[in-house]
């Protein structure tokens, strides 16, 4: 009967030490400059020995380390199931913990020994199963539905492997991934607007500026001084003298903007001119309604609108713009 509780331990960073995991009979987790850790290390001691060993982290890094070498220490007992990765074979191993904590000369010390029973095909998983397992983390305890899943596919180690089922095409009432790509998604422009609100007051007219460069325009920030009701201006030729004439007034904080002050920036505005306001506070309702009225073009960019407009215009910033907001690619399975 497999084991009541598996737990999930990487092979380092890339799955580097998984040869060692299985050649050697074990599992490991490092921050080997903490020195000896037992179960009868305080929390205190513990944290303190982080702290001094990693001064130059983050504090919530160092939480999230504290925690899991306080699970591979206190929480795995011997009995217990444990599974590890092999990404190059697309196999996950598994099997028991067959020791108490140890101390080994490795880049992972802090170590258990395994008995090493079972493999499973990565691609013979539900995708629930194979996203839960998929976490970036060094070690966590599986759930019980994937720990049922991934016993019930086991074959014993060194059983050839189990043909995988054919791919179907993407179904829209399996929602598993789709799921968890709307919320990384999610999660992912929510962190680029903090990033945004995050800018000091210039860096975000520079930021326009260069989301308008990347457009085609030629843009320039007006220079520090009294309120010019313009931000920033950008025409094709950089003077104004073709058309369109693009004025920005850009307002950096939490309070909506109202009409009085879309009529006080439109002021003066002509024919062949082209107004943008930009706040990362947002417009009021009568705000919206100035502007759909007004005698010129204007376009009234919220925090929202900028991120898409940063977005959609990344990948031909200057690199100096891409440094206000540095962002990296992702790549994600076409539907």
């Amino acid at each position: 009967m497999p084991p009541s509780k598996l737990w999930f331990v990487r092979a380092g960073e890339g799955a580097a030490h998984v040869a060692d995991f299985l050649a050697q009979s074990f599992v490991g987790i490092g921050w080997g400059e903490l020195g000896v850790v037992s179960r009868d290390t305080t929390d205190q001691q513990l944290e303190g020995a982080m702290n001094a060993a990693y001064p130059d982290d983050k504090p919530g890094s160092r939480k999230v380390w504290l925690g899991m070498v306080r699970r591979f220490v206190r929480d795995i007992e011997k009995g217990d199931g444990v599974m590890t990765y092999d990404p190059e074979q697309r196999r996950y191993f598994l099997g028991e913990v067959d020791s108490d904590l140890e101390q080994r000369p490795h880049a992972l010390p802090r170590a258990r020994r395994v008995r090493w029973t079972h493999q499973v095909e990565r691609d013979t998983l539900s995708a629930p199963t194979r996203n839960g397992l998929g976490s970036i983390a060094t070690l966590f305890q599986v759930g019980p539905d994937a720990r049922e899943e991934v016993w019930s596919k086991a074959a014993p180690l060194g059983a050839a492997p189990q043909p995988s089922p054919p791919v179907p095409a993407p179904a829209p009432a399996d929602g598993a991934e789709s799921q968890v790509l709307a919320d990384t998604a999610a999660k992912a422009d929510g962190l680029i607007e903090d990033r945004i609100l995050a800018l000091a007051w210039d860096d975000l007219q520079e930021l326009f500026a260069g989301i308008l460069r990347a457009m085609g325009y030629r843009a320039r920030v007006s220079p520090p001084g009294g309120d010019r009701g313009v931000d920033i201006f950008a025409s094709p030729d950089g003077l104004g003298l073709e058309e369109p004439r693009i004025f920005v007034e850009v307002k950096h904080h939490k309070a909506k903007m109202d009409a009085p002050a879309l009529r006080s920036f439109l002021g003066g505005r002509k024919q062949g001119d082209r107004c943008v306001y930009v706040s990362t506070g947002g417009f009021t309702k009568e705000a919206r309604y100035e502007a759909d009225r007004a005698s010129v073009p204007l376009q009234l960019v919220d925090l929202e609108r900028l991120r898409e407009l940063l977005l959609d215009s990344y990948e031909r910033l200057a690199p100096e713009t891409r440094a206000l907001v540095p962002l990296k690619r992702l790549y994600w399975p076409d539907a």
